[in-house]
């Protein structure tokens, strides 16, 4: 049984959401506010968390981006009302693996709960607990650690797991659609140009000067090369 936890105000679509995955088989725990919901999340060992983003004391998006700061890997669904893309690029640039927009079908949320186990389990299997350098930086793919000059930086859950996926298919074209097919999905598919803001963050903190950059390498038309 996957432990998941929800965290969500309402009342009536916590317990709605809590029976149903009870029902499929899951474990679940729930928080009905952000500070809660934070502290379930940083001491207990879930496989996915099901985070509103409006939510009393600490909103979804700080509670996703301070999981991401301390480390905490635990892949996570967002669940709002609000459907505007630039929320949608919030959230994913915080760290949440998935983004559904309420109102939505039981069906779709099992389909992206599922989705999203899948693919993390993917992930992992492909993360060395070791440190590796790339340029100027010194990155740990497991513990989502990255330092430059002995000086820790702050990457975003997404910045790690797109650079392990470069990383892991070094020296070869890497298209856009496998990078957003192994990190998103096929449920949601971001925009070309948030691909692009993550690869120019990515190249700030290991290119000697990003806008020549030398080591990840823009492949026109296709998508990209980290060379090594």
């Amino acid at each position: 049984m996957k432990p998941i936890l929800i965290v969500e105000d309402e009342p009536g679509m916590l317990m709605g959401l809590k029976d149903n995955l009870e029902f499929e088989g899951y474990q679940v725990d729930v928080a009905e506010d952000g500070e809660i919901g934070l502290d379930k999340i940083l001491g207990n060992g879930y496989s996915l968390v099901l985070l509103d983003v409006m939510l009393p004391k600490i909103s979804g998006f700080d509670i996703c981006k301070q999981a991401r700061k301390k480390g905490i890997s635990t892949p996570i669904i967002l669940l709002t009302a609000r459907g505007e893309e630039i929320d949608k690029v919030l959230g994913l640039e915080f760290g949440a693996d998935d983004y559904i927009t309420k109102p939505f079908s039981l069906r779709e949320l099992l389909a992206r709960i599922r989705a999203v186990l899948r693919r993390t389990e993917n992930r992992t299997e492909g993360k060395a607990d070791t440190s590796v350098e790339i340029g100027n930086l010194s990155i740990n793919f497991s513990s989502f650690e990255g330092f430059v000059d002995q000086q820790e930086v702050k990457m975003s859950h997404k910045e790690v797991e797109i650079l392990n996926y470069l990383w892991n298919n070094k020296n070869t074209i890497v298209s856009r659609d496998d990078l957003l097919d192994h990190i998103w999905g096929t449920e949601y598919q971001p925009t070309s140009r948030t691909i692009d803001n993550f690869i120019l963050k990515l190249r700030h903190k290991i290119e000697q000067d990003p806008n020549h950059a030398k080591i990840i390498l823009t492949v026109h038309g296709v998508g990209y090369r980290l060379v090594v």
